[in-house]
């Protein structure tokens, strides 16, 4: 299934580049002499929407039927695939229907509401998320876009690692963020069709992950998909974009693939947070530390002389900065 989803990356790539953005990479002198590696961070928090979940929606959306698009798209989302639905469908001139946490954060929360989506409020679980999803789809007939356990969404995520690999082919290493693994299963993919042309390349991905939230940690150690427990759903992570349960084709993916995953704790993410506040001047969220976190707390061994970071998105709520609750 690898190499059969691979051969779809630049095809993927060429459908989508003209309506997503070509984004920024940058870097750091004092976070490569932390490192003691050259870092380079893809900057989706300058994606549209804000972070790189609208390449997945965008060619998920772009890719219906006219009879599936006909009315409309829905999903369930604690923000970021919710905004980039909802932008995707308001280009194309479709309704949109999004089912959001209602503990989302409220700028995510009003970026939705500002594309034109229909928001749907749920109780902060997996099960009210899907309940209330079902019955959205019932009523409405909307086609539903799953965030990350769908071919098309991860063949879009794939893009942003694509783009990081034709600018710098020389990568040792790719880290990214985990939450329901579209963006680390697209990653593989990408990197899969990326040494097809180029053989010669010893890159590697590995996914990061919450220690508070190590659902894909746990499922690849064991073999079989896991969630996440009682307890970590009850004090979940800060990484808001991480607290969903790996889906069940990104595992595969990542399972088939023999992919890493580190975990770091959440005191680390917040500093790493901070740090690139501090130190890149840009926006980033909590789940965009994940991977900065594990260089940073050296859990990313042996050392890479060069790695390619994912930054995933940048839409915070400015009134409830992690350092100022903590």
């Amino acid at each position: 299934m690898i190499s059969h989803l691979s051969e779809q990356v630049s095809t993927t790539y060429e459908k989508i580049s003209n309506i997503i953005h070509h984004t920024p990479v940058l870097s750091s002198t004092a976070l490569n002499r932390t490192t003691g590696s050259n870092v380079w961070l893809k900057c989706e928090n300058f994606q549209k929407v804000g972070a790189f979940k609208f390449r997945g929606a965008c060619n998920a959306v772009f890719t219906l039927s006219e009879a599936n698009a006909a009315k409309g798209v829905a999903t369930h989302s604690s923000g970021n695939h919710g905004q980039a639905i909802a932008k995707a469908a308001k280009i194309k001139g479709i309704p949109a229907y999004i089912v959001m946490p209602k503990n989302a954060p409220k700028v995510k929360i009003e970026a939705v509401r500002g594309y034109g989506a229909n928001i749907i409020f749920c109780d902060s679980n997996q099960k009210a998320r899907e309940e209330t999803l079902a019955r959205v789809v019932e009523e409405t007939g909307a086609y539903f876009i799953h965030p990350y356990d769908n071919k098309e969404v991860i063949l879009g995520q794939s893009t942003a690692a694509w783009e990081l690999l034709q600018e710098y082919p020389e990568l040792d290493l790719i880290l990214t963020p985990v939450g329901g693994g579209g963006l680390l299963s697209g990653s593989i993919l990408a990197l899969e069709a990326f040494k097809a042309s180029n053989p010669n390349s010893n890159c590697r991905v590995i996914g990061t992950e919450p220690e508070q939230a190590n659902d894909a940690f746990r499922s690849i150690e064991s073999g079989m998909l896991q969630s996440l427990t009682d307890e970590q759903i009850k004090n979940p992570t800060i990484a808001d974009g991480l607290r969903t349960n790996l889906g069940e084709l990104p595992f595969h993916i990542i399972k088939t693939s023999k992919t890493e995953i580190a975990c770091v704790s959440e005191e680390s993410i917040i500093n790493a947070m901070r740090y690139v506040w501090e130190r890149f001047n840009i926006i980033i969220e909590a789940s965009c530390a994940v991977p900065i976190a594990a260089l940073l707390e050296k859990k990313i061994t042996p050392k890479y002389a060069n790695i390619g970071v994912i930054i995933t998105g940048g839409n915070v709520d400015l009134d409830a900065l992690p350092w100022n609750r903590h």
